[in-house]
């Protein structure tokens, strides 16, 4: 489940974070340019330039009926946050009050339905 920016660089697209005239690109493994900045992940810093496409990607879903957002995924719970908007319907779901209007929980990965992918 992607929930942040990704960008297309020489013909791979990585996880990225764009940095005014920079973007730094993310992966898992080593590769030429790439430091690692802890155990399993490495970065390396371009210019927006070189660049092809940089997007924010978030992961929308249906749980209950509902609207959500997937925020992060562990083992078969899908953390996600309710987009509704309706906070009557978000405390009748049992979900946390994360932020003012912001609610949050986790859901069954089984339960949760329609996963699609946004690109912005």
């Amino acid at each position: 489940m992607r929930d942040g920016y990704v960008a297309q660089w020489r013909g791979r697209e990585y996880e990225a974070s764009p940095a005014g005239e920079d973007v730094r690109l993310y992966q898992a493994e080593p590769g030429e340019g790439f430091e690692e900045v802890r155990p399993g992940r490495f970065v390396r810093v371009v210019a927006a330039a070189e660049v092809g496409e940089l997007v924010y990607v978030r992961t929308r879903c249906s749980w209950q009926g509902q609207p959500f957002i997937v925020l992060a995924q562990h083992d078969n719970w899908l953390r996600v946050e309710y987009t509704g908007g309706r906070w009557p319907v978000a405390e009748a779901m049992g979900l946390e009050a994360f932020d003012f209007g912001v609610y949050q929980g986790w859901a069954p990965a089984a339960e949760v339905t329609d996963l699609r992918e946004n690109r912005a």
